[in-house]
């Protein structure tokens, strides 16, 4: 995702998350409706208590009809709602395809993982739900086994009374089945958006904890000595006449930012040094939207909407400005099954990036170090389950590598389980030392987020199955290998403004004056040295 600590969340990996199909249960030979309407009362008065005691720990989702992924919102139900006797049809929100069996059988797992990274998610909840649906469904299913019973009836030779009969008896099957039908609808949406909050399972290397848990896998370079006083690039910025942070607060508020003269082409040379680099390692370039619809933006894991949500939503819309070109990347493919050969498929996007910062504040922020907006090289991958593990690593060398080849001195950690995302597995953070501000400051991340973001954006790919030709009796071309659900990592090459805080701070010279990195020269006109301005 990149810079994670910016833009996080809560956080399903190597439990298989399937969709639930809605008719799973056996049949049996009858059903007394009012026993069936009884359950079904007793069952929504226990949700209506258990989703009440629980609405504190939800947060809102955007309610979609599943054939329109640009439907418009409507009002998520409420717990009054469900148990209420108005049984109106309310559309589900766009459905994760979890595998509720498998959150069963691990349950213990799940809790442990729950508690490590300080999720507040309700797995006790989701279980409920589950049950209460799976028997739910079974009723559905009776009941409609009824009805098709009643209509087989009626196909041969009926006296007359005995089918004015059948035909009330299908009126009133028919009655309570739409009732039910709409029951359900309900309750797998309830159960939806309760499961939508837990977290993807954690690898076993990560360390338990949160940031100050975390291990360092790598240290690369020494900090540089300096034999005069260190500016803060916030000085050497105003000093060099790089940035103007005054007008742009009067122009956009606080934490926006203009740059100026070497500041520009040193940002468009970080941009376009950085692309050309990633490109030689068989990446595809991208510029991507950085508007994407808010349901995208839950697809990957993000909280669009709540108190500390660090994503700008556009009003009277469903449309969020992105925070990290993962987004745009990721959804690129949704809804897709894609071909075996085509693996791995390897982007790198430029955009724009925007982000509340929600709750940040303080002088370790100052500066460019947190802003609302900047500018981002994006990594990202899909590729098939078993190789995430590989990428996950040749991502982080990647990052490693050009840092390495920029001349910085940081840090690889192995983050901890309170310090991931929702949808990260795990996580490598980078820190580079920043002698201005006299810390090392978060430049880079890579997650390796499996399948939990495939699972929420549909895109899944067909294996290829050496053991047959691809033909069947019905006709050709018809792989008989079902699709699996691909993993997806992400990894940040540049955010523009850390990096320009890392190379001003430590390429600074005694009389004011800022070395250019010799890779980036090329980049910025052969530029070698930002000097002072003359007046």
């Amino acid at each position: 995702m990149g810079l994670q600590c910016c833009f996080g969340g809560t956080t399903i990996q190597t439990l298989k998350l399937a969709s639930i199909p809605y008719m799973t249960c056996s049949t049996s030979s009858s059903l007394r409706s009012s026993a069936a309407i009884s359950r079904r009362l007793t069952l929504f008065k226990t949700l209506s208590a258990s989703l009440s005691r629980n609405s504190t720990h939800r947060f809102p989702f955007l309610i979609r009809a599943l054939s329109s992924a640009a439907a418009s919102a409507q009002p998520v139900a409420d717990s009054t709602t469900i148990a209420s006797v108005d049984y109106s049809v309310v559309k589900p929100q766009w459905k994760a395809a979890i595998d509720f069996k498998s959150i069963l059988e691990n349950k213990s797992a799940v809790a442990a993982n729950l508690k490590n990274r300080n999720s507040t998610a309700n797995l006790e909840l989701v279980i409920e739900l589950y049950e209460k649906l799976l028997q739910l469904q079974k009723e559905v299913e009776e009941l409609r086994y009824e009805r098709n019973a009643v209509a087989n009836k009626m196909k041969g030779k009926v006296e007359p009374l005995e089918r004015q009969r059948l035909i009330e008896e299908g009126k009133n099957l028919k009655e309570k089945l739409f009732t039910l039908e709409e029951d359900l609808i309900k309750l797998t949406d309830s159960l939806q958006r309760e499961a939508q909050c837990i977290p993807n399972m954690t690898h076993p290397d990560v360390p338990i904890g949160g940031e100050d848990s975390s291990i360092i896998r790598k240290t690369i370079g020494v900090p540089r000595e300096f034999t005069f006083p260190i500016k803060d690039h916030v000085q050497l910025g105003k000093e060099l006449d790089l940035f103007d942070f005054d007008a742009a607060a009067e122009v956009s508020g606080s934490k926006f930012y203009y740059l100026k003269n070497e500041a520009v082409l040193l940002e468009m040379g970080l941009i376009n040094w950085t692309l050309s680099e990633v490109m030689k390692r068989g990446f595809t370039p991208l510029t991507t939207p950085e508007i994407a619809r808010s349901l995208v933006v839950e697809k990957c894991g993000f909280q669009p909407r709540g108190d500390n949500t660090q994503v700008y939503s556009i009003e009277g819309s469903d449309q969020c400005l992105i925070g990290t070109a993962e987004i745009p990347v990721g959804g690129i493919h949704m809804d897709s099954i894609l071909a075996d050969s085509a693996l791995p498929l390897k982007y790198v996007a430029f955009s724009h990036c925007f982000r509340t910062e929600a709750g940040a504040a303080g002088a370790a922020t100052r500066g460019l170090y947190r802003v609302h907006q900047f500018s981002k090289v994006e990594m990202f991958i899909l590729c098939r389950p078993e190789e995430s593990n590989t990428y996950h690593q040749e991502l982080i060398e990647i990052e490693e590598d050009l840092f390495s080849k920029l001349g910085l001195h940081f840090k690889t950690l192995d983050m901890g389980t309170a310090d991931l995302g929702a949808p990260a597995y795990r996580k490598f953070d980078i820190e580079a030392w920043m002698p201005g501000l006299d810390r090392y400051g978060e430049i880079s991340s890579a997650s390796n987020c499996t399948d939990y973001q495939s699972r929420r954006l549909g895109i899944r790919f067909r294996p290829e199955n050496p053991t047959n030709s691809g033909i069947t009796k019905k006709g050709k071309g018809r792989n008989l290998t079902p699709p699996e659900f691909v993993h997806t990592l992400n990894a940040t090459a540049c955010a523009v403004p850390r990096m320009i805080v890392c190379l001003l701070e430590n390429y600074q010279q005694e009389d004011g004056t800022v070395v250019v990195p010799e890779p980036l020269r090329p980049f910025m006109g052969g530029i070698k040295l930002i000097t002072h301005k003359s007046k």
